[in-house]
Parts: structure tokens; C-alpha cells; sequence
């Protein structure tokens, strides 16, 4: 006779299996449990069972495959056979991360309805074999290839929190914010576009000009300003690489005489 811990948030069907499972004469339903923080703490505070019939989605905080990771950690290789309808990517993903090797079986509920084609299941568990029903198998293949080749996956976590909060529309400086970071720099603002008609060159706002701009030959020859002297804009390193650094209020900026020379009747600000 096998001792088995029946782990079901559906009252009503908790019920029938349980007196589905006893009628076939193989079982012994030891215990019930509706969430998988019940099911660990039933484990801990007796005997374990012998086997435990799992549902994958429950009442508590923990998944069936969550508790199963939780319970086997106490007690290794504890046969285990989900039983669940659930179709949900983060259950087969869950499952395919827990690392589980032995002694279980994953199968629909929908494929195994009666009792007494799960016992076998419960058997074969306690033996050490393992089982896995072809419909969830070829979902958890699925989720596989797909979390495989996902970009996101590329990223480290950090980075795709960054990525998501751009997704969102926020700028460096909100991002920066929200992960902790101090602002090193005044925020920059969304430059303007308007559109002209042809034959004039499009104007990008806003634009702020230096009070105190030296002539066009103490210049970079690259137009961005360098130096420190009067009518240069302030240049630095990043103390950490040598890196350029430039401060978002002092940023460089194309002259407007640079821009004429070039036939542009362009006006732009360059943030960062």
C-alpha cells in the first residue's frame, strides 16, 4: 500500500481523487494540502509520504513545482507526479530550471483522468523512473527554443531592467534615478524638430549659445570646443579610463559660423 500525499487546490476534485485513488485498492491518501507552503510543512512536520500527487498551480504563493524543489531539498529524490492543466509558459519554464531528474512524472490532467491511470504513474515514480506526458514535453521544448533565441536573454539582469524602463519612455536621468545612481548632470532635454520648406535646412530647439565665444581659430578642429581657456567650453577625462567626459551643461556645440561656412542654415544644441 502506498502513502501518498494528495496536493489539490480544487476542493471538489481533491475529493475525487481521493476516493478514486483509495477505491483501486493501491493507495492510502495520507494527507491534503491546497498550497505547496502546506504540502512543505506536512512533509516536515511527519512522516513523509511514499509519493505525492502534485498540482502545478495552487492557492499559496509557491507553484507544485516550486514546492517540489522546496520538499525534495529536504527529502531527495521524494517521488513526485504533477498533475496539471496549466498551459502557461512560466510553469514549463519553472519545471525545465528545477533541475529535476528522477523519480516524478508530468502529465495533463486532461490525458489521466481516472484513478487508476495514475497509479501506475505513482508506481513507476517510486521505482525511480521518470515520465513525461508528449504534450508537455514538446511544450517544454517550446519554451526552450523560444527563451533560446529571446535577445532579452542576451542581457545581464541589470541591463534588462535598463531595457525595459527605455521601452517605457524614460530618459537617462529618470532611469538613473530609479536604479539609485546620482545625477552627475543637468537632464538633458528632447530636442524640438520643425520642418521648413524646401530649400531652407530644418532647425532643431532649444538652442543656448555661449555668452563668451572666442573666434572661430580657438576652435577644435573637429568644432567641439576644448580647453579651459575663455570661450571654450570645459573639458574633461573620466578619472576612472581617460576616457572624454562631457558634462551635460557644458556640452560642445557647433558654431554657428562653422555651420555657415558649411552652407547650413542649421542652429542645433548637442546633448548627452
Amino acid at each position: 500500500m502506498l502513502n501518498m500525499l494528495l496536493v489539490e487546490d480544487n476542493l471538489r476534485l481533491q475529493e475525487g481523487l481521493k476516493t478514486g485513488l483509495e477505491a483501486t485498492g493501491a493507495v492510502t491518501v495520507t494527507g491534503t494540502c491546497v498550497a505547496g507552503e502546506e504540502a512543505l510543512a506536512c512533509c516536515l512536520d511527519g512522516p513523509p509520504p511514499d509519493a505525492i500527487l502534485m498540482d502545478v498551480a495552487l492557492a499559496g504563493e509557491m507553484n507544485g513545482i516550486e514546492a517540489a524543489v522546496a520538499i525534495r531539498r529536504e527529502f531527495p529524490r521524494l517521488p513526485v507526479v504533477f498533475y496539471s492543466i496549466q498551459d502557461d509558459d512560466a510553469y514549463f519554464r519553472a519545471f525545465r530550471r528545477a533541475g529535476i531528474l528522477s523519480h516524478y512524472a508530468y502529465v495533463r490532467k486532461s490525458n489521466y483522468l481516472l484513478p487508476a491511470m495514475i497509479v501506475p504513474l505513482l508506481l513507476d515514480a517510486v521505482s525511480g523512473r521518470s515520465f513525461v506526458d508528449p504534450e508537455i514535453e514538446a511544450r517544454v521544448q517550446e519554451v526552450r527554443h523560444r527563451d533560446a533565441h529571446d535577445p532579452m536573454a542576451l542581457l545581464e539582469p541589470n541591463e534588462q531592467i535598463v531595457a525595459q524602463m527605455l521601452a517605457q519612455g524614460l530618459t537617462n536621468e529618470q532611469i538613473a534615478a530609479r536604479l539609485g545612481f546620482p545625477a552627475t548632470s543637468a537632464p538633458s532635454a528632447a530636442p524640438t524638430a520643425r520642418f521648413t520648406p524646401p530649400g531652407a535646412w530644418w532647425t532643431a530647439l532649444p538652442t543656448r549659445r555661449s555668452p563668451a565665444r572666442g573666434p572661430p581659430s580657438s576652435w577644435g578642429a573637429d568644432g567641439w570646443s576644448s580647453g579651459t581657456t575663455r570661450g571654450r567650453q570645459p573639458y574633461s577625462t573620466n578619472a576612472a579610463n581617460g576616457s572624454p567626459r562631457i558634462g551635460a551643461s557644458k556640452i560642445g556645440r557647433l558654431t554657428d559660423d562653422r555651420l555657415d561656412r558649411a552652407g547650413l542654415g542649421l542652429d542645433r544644441r548637442f546633448a548627452i
